[in-house]
């Protein structure tokens, strides 16, 4: 299972439901896939495919959403 936390700009943002169980955020779109830490820092963990504009834009986006993003995450995952 991985449930979509919210789509914008072309990336779905999503957990993986049986990973790892530090706090990160997974990015999708058409030409790659991205994994984000969000513990300690903010920071990209993997990429794949996507380019330096696009990490740039979804890390912006992450931490323009980071509460929304933890609040799923506990949801989902402590619940």
């Amino acid at each position: 299972m991985s449930p979509t936390i919210f789509r914008e700009g072309g990336f779905r943002f999503f957990f993986f439901s049986r990973e790892e169980t530090r706090l990160h955020v997974h990015v999708s779109s058409q030409q790659g896939e991205a994994k984000f830490w969000l513990e300690p820092n903010i920071e990209l963990a993997d990429n794949y495919r996507m380019t330096a504009t696009e990490l740039v834009a979804v890390e912006k986006m992450i931490r323009e959403k980071e509460h929304e993003i933890r609040a799923a995450w506990f949801k989902h995952f402590v619940g």
